[in-house]
């Protein structure tokens, strides 16, 4: 069984992104439960919506049993979040077990990505299917996102992950061995091929950012002149 932490709008222009956030609450989480990853999902970007650079939320993967630990994941993620809270930011928080993510839950994650949607909504629909959800300030229009974040994590459809395996560890330009051995499953290109050899480009200071993919960890590359490059997909 999967649980699922998804925090959203949790930075201003000054400060650090919810990403990394992200993953410093995985950091902490990672000290008592088996932490699988963390992935980040594009929402909608439109005037009507507030955001900072690209209105993403981070969504961090527990590998854990049942619902006795739900309150008290909540809680070290909460513990973080507000000591980490910067004004401007409306942070929301949620946690739930896969068991909770209803098929509502996820066709308003998918809704997040392409329409304006509204604090009630989501509180609604928590209150609905039993998922803690809170706003941790400001507007606390962040708890928007963090219930669209749940829905998109559990298709294993959407996003990209931010950290799996030990690839933030490698960055650069990479053999597609050692990247197959520090977390990926597969790597493809974009027109259907797969890799198993040779090198993968990318930026000299970035890891490279693969996909779920069906329960799978998959790299995407493009041929460029002849080199194979890492793709960031949103």
């Amino acid at each position: 069984m999967t649980i699922f932490v998804c925090m959203d709008d949790t930075d201003n222009l000054n400060s650090r992104g919810t990403g990394r956030l992200a993953r410093a609450v995985a950091a902490e989480l990672a000290k008592t439960y088996p932490v699988r990853g963390v992935t980040r999902h594009q929402l909608y970007v439109h005037p009507d919506i507030p955001y900072t650079s690209h209105n993403s939320c981070g969504v961090i993967h527990i590998i854990a049993d049942g619902y006795q630990h739900l309150d008290e994941i909540f809680e070290i993620a909460r513990e973080e979040m507000l000591n980490d809270f910067i004004e401007g930011s409306d942070p929301g928080l949620s946690v739930a077990n896969h068991e909770q993510i209803k098929p509502s839950l996820i066709a308003y994650g998918k809704d997040a990505q392409s329409t304006v949607l509204t604090q009630e909504k989501a509180r609604t629909l928590a209150k609905n299917l039993g998922i803690r959800l809170e706003g941790l300030g400001g507007t606390e229009d962040g708890v928007i996102g963090s219930m669209a974040g749940l829905g998109l994590a559990l298709t294993s459809n959407d996003g990209r992950f931010l950290k799996i395996g030990t690839i933030r560890e490698l960055v650069g330009p990479q053999t597609a061995q050692t990247l197959l051995d520090a977390g990926i499953d597969d790597i493809y290109t974009t027109d259907g091929r797969r890799v198993t050899t040779g090198i993968i480009w990318n930026d000299e200071n970035k890891s490279v950012k693969p996909c779920p993919v069906k329960d799978q960890v998959i790299l995407f590359v493009e041929e460029v002149d002849g080199e194979l490059k890492a793709v960031k997909r949103n």
